[in-house]
């Protein structure tokens, strides 16, 4: 409760303060939330209807740290002065919205913050993105996520009728209605999202700006595993009927946006799409409804949320050198910025889930767990996993080798802020395996 107090307390620094004082601040708010660390499954701090258990503490730190580097990586929006107290404001109202939805134990107050979270990221699309097609790719998100939040509540409300209670505690019985478990789950296969309704998602990544790209892989996406994690406890008996249907739909649609990531000329389009078939990894794991696969999932949630957002600065910092995201023009930048050729190494291979990064614990266990649901899965899991590799591997050859673009007659170093933003995304990414036990607790 008090962290809410310290965000409302921060609104006036955000208009009146200046835009690097807002970033230690925000520095020093994440610090302060680390020590408030639970070893515990238990709730703590538990007052009005908000609680902390291990899943939402891990979740609202990782929000906190994404948010802190958002205002890091956006040093452009402060140099040409486009609204950047606003885009201060903007970003600390979806943290205060994000931190309300992880921390809520009352099921539509939960809801309810979900879907505000919805409007401060449409304001990053459509403030400071790029091209026009930005009010096409706002829409797409918006509507996506609202056509199925209305099932959602009326989902809800019977949910309510039927426990007699919004309190997450209650929401223990079994359900056994097919078109509860639809409502209430297509919201989060949206958000997560799930192959067929994902469309949203590779527009939304192109044409937000870096600090946009950033709070939707790190975050956004971990809302519909959040909200999954939360609410499958009611539908097992259901789920072992059909979740492996929605198992093998990611299943095969992990491997076909594979292939599609190998036919992507823009960087950021690519990492999009390999966003998706990570994400589907989690959403199998969390449908199979196993201890491995609960924890499989928050642990991939919290690799991929710090490996995208660093590709995606990776990707922005070329874009704003060269004015380009296509590959066929970041070409040869192993000759021009070598240390950073190194972080797109290092964050890359993250990405295909080498040693010692977080992606590899995280995909053992899904493994581990999807395998153990059904063995037929076994062969799409190969696929995915052997093709995370060579997109990975082709965004690296293609961008740092090969001959210089002719037509680049300037080219400015990196910055020390640059290289603090990528340490800080590789860091905790490859140093918190060592405490990856944690993250069993919570179940």
């Amino acid at each position: 409760m008090k962290f809410i107090f310290v965000m409302l307390s921060m609104i006036p620094l955000s208009f009146y303060g200046s835009f690097w004082l807002n970033q230690l601040v925000w520095f020093l708010v994440t610090f302060l939330f680390i020590f408030n660390f639970s070893f515990s499954y238990l709730f703590i701090g538990v007052s009005n209807g908000l609680g902390l258990d291990l899943l939402s503490y891990i979740l609202i730190l990782l929000s906190f740290w994404i948010c802190s580097l958002m205002i890091l990586s956006s040093e452009k929006i402060f140099i040409s002065n486009n609204w950047s107290k606003l885009f201060v404001f903007t970003v600390l109202f979806l943290m205060f919205s994000l931190y309300m939805t992880f921390s809520a134990m009352n099921m539509f107050m939960f809801y309810i913050f979900f879907e505000i979270s919805l409007v401060p990221t449409f304001f990053l699309i459509l403030g400071w993105g790029y091209q026009p097609e930005r009010l096409q790719a706002g829409v797409y998100l918006l509507f996506y996520t609202l056509l199925a939040s209305l099932p959602m509540m009326i989902s809800l409300f019977y949910c309510y009728n039927l426990f007699g209670s919004f309190h997450y505690f209650f929401f223990n019985s079994q359900v056994t209605n097919f078109v509860v478990y639809l409502f209430i789950n297509m919201v989060f296969f949206i958000k997560i999202p799930m192959f067929f309704v994902h469309l949203w998602l590779p527009k939304a990544h192109v044409e937000a700006p870096v600090s946009g790209s950033m709070i939707l892989a790190g975050i956004m996406l971990k809302l519909g595993g959040y909200g999954m994690l939360r609410f499958m406890t009611m539908f097992m008996a259901l789920g072992l009927k059909i979740n492996l249907f929605f198992i093998s739909l990611s299943m095969i649609g992990g491997f076909y946006i594979s292939m599609i990531c190998l036919r992507q000329s823009d960087m950021k389009s690519l990492i999009a799409y390999s966003s998706v078939a990570h994400m589907g990894m989690v959403l199998s794991g969390i449908l199979t409804l196993n201890y491995w696969g609960f924890n499989g999932a928050l642990v991939m949630m919290v690799a991929h949320g710090l490996c995208s957002s660093g590709l995606f600065c990776l990707a922005n910092i070329s874009y704003e050198r060269l004015s380009s995201r296509s590959l066929y023009l970041n070409k040869g930048l192993i000759n021009i910025v070598p240390n950073l050729s190194l972080f797109w190494f290092l964050l890359l291979s993250s990405n295909m889930a080498a040693p010692p990064s977080f992606n590899l614990l995280g995909e053992i266990m899904l493994i581990n767990s999807i395998i153990g649901f059904s063995s037929l899965n076994m062969m799409f899991l190969m696929l995915i996993s052997f093709f995370s590799a060579v997109y990975s591997l082709y965004l690296y050859s293609f961008s740092q080798h090969g001959s210089i673009y002719s037509g680049l007659y300037s080219f400015y170093s990196c910055y020390v802020r640059e290289y603090l933003l990528l340490l800080l995304h590789w860091l905790p990414l490859n140093l918190i395996f060592l405490g990856g036990d944690l993250f069993y607790f919570w179940i």
